[in-house]
């Protein structure tokens, strides 16, 4: 199976081979539907393996190599050049809104667009981020292989503490909420009486790119509608509140939460506005009081930034997270002093390195006195075994040692 370009296809939209389904529509449903869709998907099914190769095309970009994006991504608007909505819309023979009828005829060369509305198009023209949904996708594959993954709340794919915001003043805090929320892997938000009114399309600039959070998210009323379904709630302030209720360290409530979701119940960590934080009567309906080990003359964190620290101890706890992002070509990977590189030299690789370096060293007198020239040697060798180099680090110093000396060498026969 592969994912063809050709201009013949789908207009040349990478497309998988041989079901003809769209790339940008294989990882649309994967997202919406979960790893299983491939299952369903063309006729015969794509299967797992098709599926993974759509969603690793998608989530690597190489449609930017393949020099082929799906229309609807914005990446396809990026590589057409196109900045603004009347450039979008003057690559069409007609644009028409289903709703009101209105037609636009700015002649372009593309087949016409219906739109459902004029004001629908002024918010999506310049499409939807696709790769994004993909890595996510591509991500969920890798937990899948995650033992500690599949314990979480039976299995349940991004089962995590809600984030719950309560009267959240700004739209963009919100987005920035969004995306912190991202980063560590926390799905569900809510939003309690936010002043901006919801949904806002700017916090969907503000989340750059999570917006299957924005998507997702839903407004109350009050804070009692909003925890009306969950079994337990931690309140985050900086102010001592005086109430008879656990205090945790954002770590103790990262261990509580995970717990507790193992359990089977679901919880939620309440962050108050931006201006002055939860309210008492907020604080009230917690069952603990959650508190961030900070600087006592400067305790104010942000709205974005309290979302991050919070969620970077439950991922941590969980153990679901990794080391960097995970792409197609991009592995996990595992803290320690070699991250990543070749296999370490071998002692016969070492051993060659010593004995070339050591003799043109010895041929331009580095190494003297005579009764020094052991001690030299041994220290060198520490110096660079220190080091752990790898099969390629030897060679690249051989090859610095033999320039170098090349040069020298080519200067003494210059007259």
């Amino acid at each position: 199976m592969t994912i063809v370009t050709e201009a013949a296809v789908n207009g040349g939209e990478p497309t998988h081979s041989p079901s003809g389904l769209r790339v940008i529509d294989i990882v649309r449903i994967a997202y919406a539907e979960g790893l299983v869709a491939g299952d369903a998907m063309g006729i015969p099914p794509i299967g797992r393996e098709g599926l993974s190769e759509a969603v690793n095309f998608c989530a690597d970009r190489a449609c930017d190599r393949a020099g082929a994006h799906c229309q609807g991504c914005r990446l396809a608007v990026d590589a057409a050049g196109i900045k603004t909505l009347d450039a979008f819309l003057g690559q069409f023979s007609a644009v028409t809104a289903a709703d009101t009828g209105l037609t636009l005829a700015p002649a372009g060369s593309l087949p016409a667009l219906t739109v459902p509305s004029l004001d629908h198009l002024a918010k999506s023209w310049s499409g939807e981020e696709v790769f994004y949904l993909a890595r996510r996708v591509h991500r969920r594959m890798v937990k899948e292989a995650n033992p500690r993954a599949k314990q979480m709340a039976g299995g349940v794919e991004g089962e995590g503490p809600i984030v719950l915001l309560v009267r959240p003043q700004m739209a963009d805090n919100i987005g920035m909420v969004a995306r912190a929320m991202a980063n560590f892997g926390l799905e569900e938000l809510r939003l309690v009486e936010p002043r901006d009114g919801w949904p806002n399309e700017k916090a969907r600039a503000a989340a750059s790119g999570a917006n299957y959070v924005i998507d997702q998210a839903t407004a109350y009323p009050d804070l009692k509608q909003a925890v009306g379904d969950l079994h337990w709630v931690c309140a985050t302030t900086a102010r001592q509140r005086h109430m008879d209720k656990p205090l945790l360290s954002p770590a103790q409530a990262a261990a509580e939460l995970l717990r507790r979701i193992e359990d089977g119940q679901r919880c939620a960590i309440l962050f108050g506005p931006e201006r002055q934080g939860l309210e008492n009567d907020d604080v009230a309906l917690a069952d603990a009081v959650v508190m961030a080990p900070v600087n006592p003359r400067f305790a104010s964190l942000n709205l974005a930034q309290a979302v991050l620290l919070l969620g970077y101890e439950w991922l941590k706890t969980a153990q679901l997270g990794t080391l960097g992002r995970v792409t197609p070509k991009e592995v996990e990977m595992q803290a320690g002093p070699r991250p990543k590189g070749g296999p370490l030299a071998t002692k016969d690789e070492l051993i060659g390195l010593f004995d070339h370096l050591e003799g043109e060293l010895d041929d331009a007198g580095f190494l003297k006195p005579p009764e020094k020239r052991a001690s030299m040697v041994r220290n060198i060798r520490t110096l660079i075994q220190r080091m752990e180099p790898s099969e390629q680090e030897v060679r690249t110093l051989r090859g610095i040692v033999a320039a170098l000396t090349y040069a020298h060498k080519r200067r003494d026969r210059q007259p």
